[in-house]
């Protein structure tokens, strides 16, 4: 899926990339989230178990970037969420937002986020604006053990719309935390796809389905919805139709900006 730049208000605009990658312009500053620019190819995972597939390349290659600010990046123990590109792009960028165990593997410029900590960062007009970390879910209750430590971000500023990025989140709790603080939002980058892979959990959704996506947005109360995560990978079990659909038997077809 090749989706163009979408604008939001004047002061923020989306370019949907492929996967989980989106380039957030907000505020004079330029945020990619979790970076994947792979050509498609196959990523095995521990003990012989079936891996990860990446079905179609990114829709621009990381030297088109120009420059970036900082990758807001979920996780960084799975491929479909950084991969090796997107790892040698990190090299570059002067900040990574990440988890703080993230934060400790990758080194460099990064830096850990727990839930509702914030950092901030100052806009090129001389403003400045805040990066919150928000709490996360892989899958299941309990999931933490198995698929790890992940965060979603909140974007906010004064004169700015709210931006909630959910990063790799399956709990609609999770959606309801981040709701009470910061809601409504005017714009969520939201992952969906219902990835799937049998030997985890047996098969139940590691980030939203499509008919929980629909759900978050209303919790939300978010304005515009932009998804991600629903392409480039074979274990994503749910595409742009599904969410589409969905979006629409809950009455909120109006709210997705797809491109």
């Amino acid at each position: 899926m090749t989706v163009g730049v979408t604008p939001i208000s004047d002061q923020l605009s989306v370019q949907v990339i492929g996967g989980p990658t989106a380039l957030i312009e907000y505020g004079g500053l330029r945020f990619l989230t979790d970076p994947t620019f792979d050509e498609p190819g196959y990523y095995p995972r521990p003990g012989g178990r079936p891996g990860l597939r990446k079905t179609a390349p990114p829709s621009i290659k990381a030297a088109d970037l120009g420059p970036v600010d900082a990758v807001l990046l979920s996780h960084d123990e799975h491929a479909d969420n950084l991969d090796n590109s997107g790892r040698a792009l990190l090299a570059g960028v002067p900040l990574t937002l990440t988890t703080p165990s993230g934060a400790g593997r990758l080194g460099g410029t990064s830096k850990g986020l727990a839930p509702w900590e914030s950092v901030e960062l100052t806009r090129p007009d001389g403003g400045v604006m805040t990066v919150t970390g928000a709490p996360a879910l892989h899958g299941p209750e309990g999931a933490e053990k198995v698929t790890g430590e992940v965060v979603g971000f909140v974007l906010t500023a004064q004169d700015l719309p709210t931006v909630y990025v959910s990063g790799d989140n399956a709990s609609l709790d999770v959606v309801r935390d981040v709701a009470e603080r910061f809601g409504p939002v005017d714009a969520t980058v939201l992952f969906a796809g219902a990835p799937r892979v049998k030997d985890v959990f047996d098969g139940a959704p590691l980030v939203l389905d499509s008919a929980m996506a629909a759900e978050a947005a209303k919790i939300l109360g978010a304005r515009a919805v932009v998804p991600v995560h629903l392409d480039s990978w074979d274990h994503f079990s749910e595409n742009r139709d599904d969410l589409v659909a969905a979006f629409t038997a809950a009455g909120l077809a109006d709210r997705l900006r797809l491109g």
